[in-house]
């Protein structure tokens, strides 16, 4: 037995807060009866209804995959672009990613079909470290680069320090290899926060997330994660 907000979470209809609102609103029907109350237990066997929208309720599962340049981070595109999921065809679950990575960045992207799961990594207030490495034109200096040290505030947005480090300077080239640490997840956050310090990113790649990183995965391929990675993933973040 589960409670029905988590069932609801685990089908990837919404978060567990989401879906405590759908409840109370009279949204839900459990064995075609509308249920307002929140707490209600439901087993495998019961039919759960959204909108009038029969879910099927998945285990959930969770599964960390090295994104290529070029894919979109979604379930579905309207353009027929390809997208992360049809790197998974031999999952039968409706699985979709853990928020996103630029159509030209690659690097590592986590994939679950658990809503409350996913909206705890996504939200910034978790604080959980995401690391980029950035190829970025022009010579980078810990003094040019010192303004991701502090709160930036770029298109209207405050975005949170980060942590860098220079990893390498190629003169000849005139480009610089960066190493960015952040924690939340905004679109275009690692390219605006370099550009806005004078350094276009010329080529982007997520490499660790928490304490996940790509080491032994090769780029289009995935691996499950297991208990225990998801527990420490959940364990990672400062607001439980």
């Amino acid at each position: 037995m589960q409670r029905l907000q988590k069932v609801i979470a685990h089908a990837g209809i919404a978060s567990r807060r989401k879906a405590e609102e759908y409840i109370t609103q009279g949204r839900v029907k459990v064995n075609g009866e509308v249920v307002k109350e929140l707490g209600v237990q439901v087993a495998k066997k019961d039919q759960v209804e959204v909108d009038q929208v029969p879910i099927y309720q998945e285990e959930p599962v969770y599964f960390m995959f090295y994104k290529p340049r070029g894919v979109i981070s979604a379930a579905s595109d309207d353009k027929n672009r390809t997208v992360v999921t049809d790197y998974f065809t031999e999952v039968k679950e409706r699985i979709y990613p853990v928020g996103r990575l630029d159509y030209n960045t690659s690097g590592l992207l986590l994939l679950t079909n658990d809503g409350d799961f996913s909206q705890k990594l996504m939200h910034p207030k978790y604080e959980i470290d995401k690391v980029y490495i950035a190829k970025v034109s022009g010579i980078a200096t810990n003094k040019k680069l010192s303004p991701l040290s502090k709160k930036m505030h770029i298109e209207g947005k405050t975005l949170a320090p980060a942590k860098f480090e220079i990893l390498s300077s190629d003169k000849k080239a005139q480009t610089s290899i960066v190493q960015l640490t952040i924690h939340e997840g905004r679109n275009h956050q690692v390219k605006n926060m370099l550009k806005a310090c004078g350094f276009p990113v010329e080529k982007l790649k997520r490499e660790r997330y928490g304490h996940l990183t790509l080491e032994n995965l090769q780029v289009g391929k995935y691996r499950e994660l297991n208990k225990n990675d998801v527990n420490r993933l959940i364990e990672e973040t400062k607001i439980k």
